[in-house]
């Protein structure tokens, strides 16, 4: 059973996450539950602080927009470069059905961990270096709200305010 995702308001979604100091057999088994709620929830990406471990693990599978990516299990990512502009419509689990315009990088270069804990680096362009972006930003504690106009948080403050209340249920139920 996939794990659930964690709301907005919940305090997990606004942590900086720690660095995984080993990779072991509770990370893999970490990524393989990120790999199983992304998929359950039929999303691109998901980063751990999303089920409520603050360490910084992401997985990104754009293969269903981009039949020549596949998927990445990302430990430890930092964004090495950047470059371009792209402005395009994002969404995330941690806000159901909200959705708005949002600037990134057209280019990234990520260097990271795989889940055997071998270095690799991702040159990724478009809709690929969004999804790295986002699920990356998530580990800082920055959230897609955070870089959308203010008018376009105005409007969405009826949406924003009911998550919060089950963001903050989410820590009740979770101990956080």
């Amino acid at each position: 059973m996939a794990r659930e995702i964690a709301k907005f308001g919940a305090r997990v979604l606004r942590q900086r996450c720690a660095p995984v100091l080993q990779i072991d057999g509770k990370i893999r088994e970490l990524i393989d539950e990120l790999f199983s709620a992304m998929y359950a929830a039929a999303s691109v990406g998901l980063a751990a602080p999303q089920i409520g471990e603050p360490v910084r693990a992401i997985v990104v599978d754009v293969s269903r927009q981009d039949p020549n990516s596949s998927p990445l299990a990302l430990v430890n990512p930092e964004i090495l470069a950047s470059s371009g502009t792209q402005v395009g419509d994002e969404g995330c689990l941690s806000f159901p059905d909200l959705y708005g315009q949002v600037r990134r990088a057209e280019h990234v270069r990520v260097r990271a961990l795989d889940p055997r804990g071998a270095p690799l680096e991702v040159s990724a362009s478009g809709f690929l270096s969004r999804a790295l972006q986002h699920e990356i930003d998530h580990l800082d504690g920055r959230l897609f709200i955070d870089l959308l106009t203010p008018l376009k948080r105005q409007l969405m403050r009826g949406s924003l305010k009911r998550l919060r209340k089950e963001g903050e249920a989410w820590d009740r139920q979770h101990g956080a």
